[in-house]
């Protein structure tokens, strides 16, 4: 029997157990802190959208250069070979959002929905580039179609016929590229056992969360099971994933941020605390509103159980609101003004917490490795991390700390302003 289920107005989406198994014994999500031993992963290869970033869209497309894609593929490779080496299952958007088109009218719905978000105007454009997208051969081509760009010459019999169409007539594309889709991180964050699929602040990324979207609803691996949603992509104010962290079982940290606001928050932990999660505090994290501190996760990432990378400019006294679940149901809010290692004591219990600077002293190394992501950091495991090559200062402080660095190649990956954690989202991990 299916029963819909709902928490806040947002609809849950179900995910099947495997046979023989209870609901509690098999999920489909469990990533309850940022260093358990991690068993899956979803990344995204880079493909042509890269190709697809000119100059005068760099800003639009919220990139600052342009990657060189033959060499974005083999550092994006290493990265994925580094985890499954480490035993880690390596699942990739573009397969998974084909696979969950299982009939043609879930196909038809997701066309639709693309076009709509995609802002394609004009019933003749839209039903050329529908007839486009339907017509080709596969659904993963079909999906990569839809990440790459649309161009015009590619459209069977394409003019411009309407107002818009003219007005547009220079612009090569019906739809802009998805160039910042290998930031899996960003569009949908698992949270304990349950999403926050998210609206994201500019336009050009909220096509993103489409295909995790259409994933969560009707991929064979997650359709038939109950994944609560702790945020919708519908919902009104901006968070992104980079500013969700999971610092234990029982704390989130979340940083408002250039992108993500303090209502999403707000919203995000009356859904978790109505669930009867195990998180019994969220910390609204203040952090600068600007480019280099563009999520939490760009100044600050775990390390180990107390051991953690940041940016020097947030190690002093931050504007930090504790939210906690009242007796009466209600949210609880305290403001604090606190350094960093206090906050992070007083919420895992811990005496004392390392704080390893990116570039160490050295400002000029810290500003400059700050800018590729040195405190960017994935755990694959207590004290055991990914990261980039180009952060030299900052690996070698990691290591002399007593954290097993895996290092990948960076030159053209860390352009698009993200490191390892950025590009990835945890499925799994096991507790610890």
């Amino acid at each position: 029997m299916m029963i819909n289920i709902f928490i806040f107005g947002q609809e849950f989406y179900k995910i099947r157990c495997f046979k023989g198994e209870k609901m509690s014994s098999k999920r489909a999500i469990n990533v309850y802190s940022e260093i358990g031993k991690l068993r899956s992963v979803l990344l995204h290869r880079p493909g042509r959208e890269i190709e697809n970033l000119t100059p005068d869209a760099l800003d639009r497309l919220l990139f600052d250069d342009i990657p060189f894609l033959d060499i974005a593929t083999y550092e994006h490779d290493a990265f994925a070979k580094i985890l499954i080496d480490n035993g880690i299952e390596v699942l990739y958007l573009e397969d998974l959002a084909a696979e969950a088109i299982t009939d043609k009218k879930i196909k038809n719905e997701f066309v639709d929905e693309f076009i709509k978000e995609a802002n394609i105007h004009g019933n003749i454009r839209k039903k050329l580039v529908k007839d486009f997208l339907m017509n080709i051969d596969t659904n993963k081509n079909m999906v990569l179609n839809m990440m790459e760009g649309i161009k015009k010459v590619n459209i069977p019999n394409y003019s411009e016929t309407s107002l818009s169409d003219m007005v547009e007539a220079s612009n090569p594309f019906i739809s802009d590229a998805l160039p910042n889709l290998y930031f899996t991180r960003d569009p949908a964050a698992n949270i304990g056992h349950g999403v926050s699929l998210n609206r994201m602040r500019n336009e050009t990324r909220q096509r993103e969360t489409i295909f995790a979207k259409y994933i969560l609803k009707y991929h064979p691996r997650f359709k038939d099971a109950e994944i609560p949603l702790w945020y919708n992509r519908d919902d009104t104010s901006v968070i992104e994933g980079g500013d969700e962290l999971i610092l234990s079982k029982e704390v989130l940290a979340i940083g408002i941020s250039e992108r993500t606001d303090a209502p999403s928050i707000e919203k995000l932990a009356e859904r978790i605390f109505a669930n009867n999660e195990s998180f019994k505090k969220i910390l609204a994290l203040q952090i600068p509103n600007k480019r280099a501190f563009m999520h939490l996760d760009t100044v600050f990432t775990m390390l180990d159980y107390d051991k953690f990378t940041i940016h020097p400019e947030i190690e002093g006294p931050l504007t930090v609101y504790s939210l906690t679940k009242s007796k009466e149901n209600d949210i609880k809010i305290k403001k604090e003004s606190l350094e960093l290692d206090k906050i992070l004591e007083e919420a895992l219990g811990l005496d004392k917490v390392t704080l390893i600077r990116c570039g160490g002293n050295d400002p000029i190394a810290g500003a400059r490795e700050q800018w590729s992501d040195g405190a960017n950091t994935l755990a694959i495991a207590p004290g055991e991390v990914i990261v980039y090559s180009r952060n030299k200062v900052t690996n070698r402080l990691l290591e002399d700390n007593g954290i097993k660095v895996h290092v990948i190649p960076s030159s053209e990956l860390s352009r698009g302003r993200g490191g390892p954690r950025c590009m990835s989202m945890p499925l799994w991990r096991d507790d610890i």
